[in-house]
């Protein structure tokens, strides 16, 4: 059969609107020879998954990687390696504050000639944002994680005819209705602060929206601004009723998240409901016997006042300390859709990179949250772990006391108020 040139060119070039250019593969250095060495905080099976993403580098390349997990100061192990004169290649970085500090005191190399390519390809606006310090790209989100779900047990909910509910208002008929049936509405494990701060953080994208929120970030709006206080006047409508919280005040602060995350799971459950992120799925499974995905599952965190598709989240970004042919590789194989499909098949990964497949997921739960999380039409990164340290990430002091407190006296004003005194002496 004779072919018509005409008309296959003609297809062709439909082909090419349509689905767009084929992207070329990428060809990897021969790197025999060569060393890569990395630091991030991983250990565990999050070192186990993250080994095997360095070992499909190797394979490419032929590099040796060298991985030294770092769980604890990483970021004064680091800038001691680099005042010594030994930083690693590449290094994971837990949030956009510590890309902020170490760029501006020298220690990156700056990569828009390395991977801005990938990243503008494979990634929202807003994670060029979050890793960009004055006009510059520093860094590669890798690993994400998204905390705007709520978990509940899917059935107490088919017990009392509760839906899941989509907006604020709806949640809170959810638990009314939960309570009137004696069982206790939430969960919270506020002995770790980071879950209160969080319920906080989601209300108040979602209240004031993200210019305000990166403005209350900055603190150029003060604590005691009226956004601030509405977010306040919600979220007291959760921690601010004992009776609606597993074990009431004293067991709200006792219990960590994952000791908070699964008692909506337990047998006989203590709660129905339970604020978390997608990594929480970690704890229901090795700690009770629920089924997640049929006896747990979870909803978006609900919207306020019609606000879009919203998602706090947190990550790890991976950032390049010496300019080697090695960490330029890899870094760039890091951008790839497929060195996080590599982790992500094997579970406890979200990843943003809108090129990964959903389908390499475990299960639909965490497909779910990685679609949540490349969707979000206003996504912002844990506000605690962008203001300064002292302020949003020490335990018992600034942010991490003053919700703590609040748990125990709801009392509007008075956290406002020291809050605002807190972040005064903090910037």
């Amino acid at each position: 059969m004779k072919l018509n040139i005409r008309v296959l060119t003609l297809v062709l070039a439909l082909l090419v609107v349509i689905v767009g250019p084929v992207a070329a593969a990428e060809e990897w250095p021969n790197l025999a020879g060569q060393t890569v060495n990395v630091i991030a905080l991983w250990s565990g099976e999050e070192q186990r998954n993250f080994e095997a993403v360095l070992a499909e580098f190797s394979a490419l390349t032929g590099a040796e990687v060298i991985y030294s997990p770092t769980p604890e100061n990483l970021a004064t192990v680091l800038g001691t390696r680099v005042e010594g004169g030994n930083p690693p290649d590449i290094a994971a970085l837990p949030n956009p504050g510590l890309v902020q500090d170490f760029a501006r005191r020298g220690f990156l190399v700056a990569i828009d000639d390395i991977a801005g390519d990938l990243v503008d390809e494979y990634y929202a606006p807003v994670w060029r944002e979050l890793g960009s310090v004055d006009g510059k790209l520093y860094g590669v989100w890798y690993k994400a994680a998204n905390k705007s779900v709520v978990w509940y047990n899917t059935n107490i909910f088919a017990e009392v005819g509760a839906e899941v509910p989509t907006t604020w208002e709806e949640m809170m008929e959810v638990a009314e209705m939960i309570d009137f049936y004696g069982i206790t509405p939430f969960s919270t494990g506020g002995g770790s602060s980071w879950v209160l701060t969080d319920w906080f953080e989601n209300i108040y994208l979602r209240v004031a929206g993200p210019e305000l929120y990166d403005q209350l970030v900055r603190h150029e709006i003060p604590w005691t601004h009226p956004t601030v206080i509405e977010a306040f006047e919600y979220l007291k409508q959760v921690l601010g009723r004992a009776e609606w919280l597993a074990g009431g005040v004293e067991g709200t602060l006792e219990a960590n998240h994952p000791q908070g995350i699964i008692k909506p799971f337990l047998d006989p459950p203590q709660a129905a409901m339970a604020y978390g992120a997608d990594f929480s799925v970690s704890a229901i499974q090795t700690e009770t016997k629920a089924v997640v995905g049929e006896d747990a599952l979870f909803f978006p965190f609900p919207s306020i006042n019609d606000s879009p598709q919203a998602v706090v989240g947190g990550g790890d970004v991976m950032v390049m300390m010496k300019d080697t042919e090695g960490a330029r590789a890899l870094l760039r194989f890091l951008a790839s859709p497929r060195a996080a499909e590599i982790w992500a098949s094997r579970g406890g990964i979200t990843s943003p990179n809108k090129g990964v497949d959903l389908s390499v997921y475990p299960n639909e739960i965490v497909a779910a949250s990685a679609k949540a999380l490349q969707e979000a039409e206003w996504f912002r990164f844990d506000l605690s772990d962008l203001v300064p340290q002292e302020f949003g990430s020490t335990a018992g002091t600034g942010m991490r006391g003053g919700f703590q407190e609040f748990v125990r006296n709801p009392d509007i004003e008075a956290i406002t108020r020291q809050l605002e005194e807190d972040a005064q002496k903090a910037y």
